[in-house]
């Protein structure tokens, strides 16, 4: 993660949020401006577009900020790597802070894809089922994929478990044309 920009700017704010007793507002304050990402087109326009002059960005994203309410700590940091042309990578440097942060928790982020969305009870079994089968904490990332027809994908590290109705299905197609 370290020899990435994003991994270096990201353990920069975590560096920095830790010596300043802030990781937890600083994680919600990026959980925030991920879903403001997720949820807009013109953001995410703002962000990625090389078009738009380094001003002209930390110009619009002070605004939005502020009007979010951010903390002071959060708004440099957007603002330093808006400045450095850096803010195309936003995503990628919240993602690395996250990491950083579950290691420092010692937690294991687990990814997990679904048919449909999981209810509060099954996303509880999953953590439960996971952190037994892990021995730590799990922070589970979901996201609803229509096309596993059924059941799930889970990705932690570099194990991945699918249990997806599509795979069992392409399974027994490849077995069904050996037989033939």
């Amino acid at each position: 993660m370290m020899a990435s920009m994003a991994g270096r700017y990201a353990a920069a704010l975590f560096d920095l949020a830790k010596e300043e007793r802030q990781l937890s507002r600083i994680e919600a304050d990026l959980k925030s401006f991920q879903a403001m990402l997720d949820e807009s087109a013109d953001l995410r326009r703002l962000i990625r577009s090389p078009v738009i002059a380094a001003e002209d960005q930390a110009k619009a994203l002070a605004a939005i900020l502020a009007k979010v309410g951010v903390s002071p700590l959060t708004a440099n940091f957007f603002k330093l790597i808006a400045r450095n042309r850096r803010l195309f990578a936003a995503a990628d440097m919240m993602r690395d802070f996250r990491a950083l942060l579950a290691r420092d928790r010692g937690e294991v982020s687990a990814d997990v894809a679904t048919a449909h969305l999981l209810t509060a009870e099954q996303l509880n079994a999953l953590k439960d089922a996971l952190r037994v089968q892990i021995g730590k904490d799990v922070q589970v990332n979901t996201r609803v994929d229509p096309a596993l027809l059924g059941g799930l994908v889970v990705k932690v590290g570099s194990k991945m478990i699918d249990s997806s109705l599509r795979t069992k299905l392409n399974n027994l197609k490849v077995a069904m044309k050996g037989l033939g």
